[in-house]
């Protein structure tokens, strides 16, 4: 946080920067585009960790800031896509009605984070490469959404591979694409790619985590499976897991069965599964950065992101009655 009020203006610029790249014939796209952008505001900047990994590479933040753009165009793009397929689009979009949106979403998410990645501030022998990660990124992620949108499979491995798709695919992304910025070798911007894909597991069980305890409940309502959902049907047995499964269909349409599944999903013995598996990925994530090495300044702050990412917040008690209120 510290370091996005250090560079926020920097930020802001480049972001500017960017929409003029859209050129003087596209006044209509550039206005919705920074619409879309001025309504979707993120609570975690995260749009530094680019910023970060080209740092602890070399030392500079400043060549990675039009990354920190990329960052933030392709999530405002892909919330925006999420709550379409929640059917919350319309809620989504600011003053934009919901066909300008859903255009302005495509030239945010796609077009112009290719724009970016080609110009002049980005090194010539760079521009394929990063553009060739901001599509790779798209199909990775479109198979991650699609798997959960099907959902039709509740294991860990299963979901862990939805995840890397829907949320290690974006933060790989940046990770790798701030490694090739700074002129690294294919094994470094790999182990980069890990790195990134790792921490994108992370900050989904985080965001899982702060669903159920907010009330909001979206998974249960969209009959998401989550990696708890999988943890609480593998533990359940072969004589309760299809018990398991039917409360979840039913928790889409009621409340009642909303109630009854937080109930199920916040045992003990679900919640120390829960727990231990959360620690298998941050252990690896730290694993990971003490082979990369670099400037430890930096190196130092992605430790911190980690243990900020992974922590355990659900309890088994307290959090049912706190999920299931707003509900009733």
């Amino acid at each position: 946080m510290d370091l996005h009020r250090e560079m926020s203006a920097g930020i802001e610029a480049e972001r500017a920067s960017a929409l003029d790249m859209l050129g003087p014939s596209a006044v209509s796209v550039r206005a919705a585009v920074a619409e879309l952008l001025e309504h979707r505001t993120f609570a975690y900047p995260l749009s530094v960790l680019p910023v970060i990994v080209h740092a602890v590479e070399t030392g500079a933040t400043g060549p990675a800031v039009p990354l920190a753009v990329v960052h933030e165009l392709w999530w405002t793009s892909a919330c925006y896509l999420d709550d379409l397929a929640d059917g919350q689009a319309v809620f989504a979009a600011g003053g934009l009605g919901e066909s300008e949106a859903l255009l302005a979403t495509v030239i945010s998410g796609i077009p112009l984070p290719l724009l970016v990645v080609q110009s002049p501030r980005i090194p010539e022998k760079a521009r394929g490469p990063l553009s060739a990660e901001v599509v790779r990124c798209w199909i990775t992620a479109t198979e991650g959404q699609l798997r959960d949108l099907r959902a039709d499979t509740a294991t860990r491995d299963a979901v862990v591979t939805a995840y890397l798709g829907k949320s290690g695919a974006p933060f790989s992304m940046v990770t790798a694409m701030a490694a090739r910025l700074a002129d690294r070798p294919d094994e470094r911007v790999e182990l980069w790619r890990e790195f990134g894909n790792v921490l994108g597991v992370l900050w989904q069980l985080f965001n899982d985590q702060q669903d159920i305890l907010t009330g909001r409940n979206e998974d249960l309502a969209n009959g998401t499976v989550t990696y708890l959902l999988a943890c609480a049907v593998e533990g359940a047995g072969r004589d309760r897991a299809g018990d398991v499964l039917e409360l979840h269909a039913a928790a889409r349409h009621s409340t009642d069965a909303r109630a009854e599944l937080t109930g199920v999903l916040l045992a003990p013995d679900v919640l120390r599964r829960y727990e231990e598996d959360i620690s298998v990925f941050r252990d690896r994530a730290h694993r990971l950065l003490d082979e990369l090495g670099g400037d430890t300044a930096y190196s130092d702050v992605l430790h911190d992101l980690v243990d900020r990412a992974s922590p355990m917040l659900l309890r088994a008690a307290e959090p049912v009655a706190r999920a299931v209120t707003p509900r009733l």
